[in-house]
């Protein structure tokens, strides 16, 4: 039977319900099954209940022998905060089970519906923690930034669902890479870094860091402060995701993506 929240909403509904979803979800990844939006069977579902199905989530995988080792952000973007219907990023957990090594083929046996997207990703020399984080002290905490390509695979249907459907999906995560060089973020044009996204050597899309939120130290700084109202902190030496320059791409199997920055050179997934 499927597990009723109680109370005046999710976010004071009980933990049985929410371990419960947690492991629903995470079953759909590990089967490869996706499903129905979440919010298609608990309509009530509101954000703060998805943020802690997220976490229950990440409690599972931290069970079954994962580690944590950063954030991702989604919707980073302010057209698609529009769609959305939301004014910051939403943050998920990345763990050292989604780090693709390079030069390694995309596992497409274990994923469901693959697209990969270009960003630029902050790694951290010390710990970040709101509230009252800005760009410029974000920026400060940064030790090297790199190009990366991240891959998302939705667990429901079609890609198709509400902000805490994906939410609580953990922003869709899968896999990640990132490129050979980790530059000095004081080196860099950080709004004008571009990237060229190419698929088999086709231009796909193109992308800048303003296309995230602006400035990636925006987006790094919203999420300190976002997570800090959750008791959590970015931590020295965690991997953060900044969100993707470009619309994704769907990785076919045997095709080749590759991004080129400006700055931070190029990275490549064979799918």
């Amino acid at each position: 039977m499927k597990p009723e929240p109680s109370g005046p909403g999710w976010a004071t509904g009980p933990l049985q319900a929410i371990d419960s979803i947690a492991g629903e979800l995470l079953r759909a990844e590990e089967q490869r099954a996706a499903r129905g939006p979440l919010t298609d069977d608990y309509p009530e579902l509101d954000i703060d209940a998805a943020y802690r199905i997220q976490d229950e989530a990440l409690s599972q995988r931290i069970e079954r022998g994962e580690t944590v080792i950063g954030i991702k952000l989604g919707l980073t973007s302010p057209a698609k905060q529009r769609q959305m219907g939301v004014t910051a990023p939403l943050t998920a957990w990345l763990t050292d089970a989604m780090t693709l090594p390079s030069g390694d083929a995309l596992p497409q046996d274990l994923l469901i519906h693959p697209r990969v997207e270009p960003e630029i990703t902050f790694v951290m020399g010390r710990r970040l923690t709101g509230p009252g984080v800005t760009a410029a002290s974000a920026l400060a905490a940064v030790d090297r930034v790199y190009a990366s390509l991240e891959v998302i695979d939705s667990r429901y249907l079609d890609f198709k669902f509400t902000l805490p459907d994906v939410i609580a999906d953990n922003a869709s995560s899968a896999y990640y890479l990132t490129g050979p060089i980790g530059a000095d973020p004081a080196s860099l044009n950080l709004p004008l870094e571009a990237c060229l996204l190419e698929v088999d050597g086709h231009l796909a899309a193109t992308g800048v860091g303003a296309s995230v939120q602006g400035h990636p130290a925006e987006a790094l700084a919203m999420a300190a402060n976002a997570l800090a109202k959750r008791g959590h902190a970015i931590e020295a030496g965690w991997v953060v995701m900044t969100g993707g320059m470009t619309d994704a791409v769907a990785a076919r199997r045997g095709a080749t993506i590759t991004a080129h920055f400006t700055h931070l050179g190029s990275v490549d997934l064979r799918c």
